[in-house]
């Protein structure tokens, strides 16, 4: 489904060269649940921004289902990350003074789905992911940090898309609430879901069938993990 070769992202800051990845190269299969695990400065958020196409590469191809993510013009590329990819936050990312439906709705408004069946949809997502139907009304300012990332999760959930990609999902939340938002993922994975999860906490990343180990721009471990091992 993923494949990066030799990636290479170079950032010039006046006379200062900067490079985030140095020749990194992996693939990720249909189905797998992939940790990138790294420091602060590792080059994970700038691998981050490449999976998800929201940056692109200084060298280097990165291809999604086959077809190269460079070569497509801007329209293109935002028809990508609408139906390939939903992104989950650290943040959440949710209009405070909204409803939760209405939330997970809004990726739909601007794709000519009919408002039932938007919210047809939202209500579908929002129990995959858990949420209890009696939130559904709820502003998003109400809920506790796991009801909300549960609610990003939905929204992700929202256009069917073949990659979830998680972007530190647990670092606002304690560590009762990210084990149920971690075991959220579990569960995704399990019904079919590829997920790439980026984090700097191990006991997060243990969570996944594989970790991948980013430090100074290159991998230095790609290893499979067994996450019934994990105790949290």
């Amino acid at each position: 489904m993923i494949e990066c070769k030799n990636l290479v992202k170079t950032y010039i800051n006046g006379d200062v060269e900067t490079n985030a990845l140095n020749g990194v190269s992996f693939g990720i299969k249909k189905g797998e649940f992939v940790s990138i695990i790294g420091p602060s400065g590792s080059g994970k958020s700038t691998l981050m921004h490449i999976l998800g196409a929201l940056d692109t590469p200084t060298s280097g191809e990165y291809f999604i289902d086959g077809h190269a993510v460079s070569k497509l013009n801007d329209d293109e590329l935002s028809e990508l990350r609408k139906n390939k990819i939903g992104f989950v936050f650290q943040s959440f990312n949710l209009l405070p003074r909204t409803t939760v439906l209405r939330n997970v709705m809004l990726p739909l408004l601007y794709s000519g789905v009919n408002k039932a069946e938007r919210e047809k949809r939202a209500r579908e997502c929002l129990s995959y992911a858990g949420m209890e139907e009696s939130k559904f009304m709820n502003l998003s300012n109400q809920l506790s940090g796991g009801q909300m990332q549960r609610v990003a999760i939905a929204r992700a959930l929202i256009n069917n898309p073949s990659i979830i990609l998680a972007d530190e999902p647990t670092g606002n939340l304690d560590t009762k609430t990210s084990r149920v938002v971690m075991e959220a993922f579990r569960e995704l994975n399990k019904k079919g879901h590829t997920i790439i999860l980026i984090t700097h906490e191990m006991d997060v990343a243990d969570y996944a069938n594989r970790i991948i180990h980013v430090r100074d721009g290159i991998i230095e471990k790609d290893t499979p993990n067994n996450p019934n091992d994990h105790i949290i």
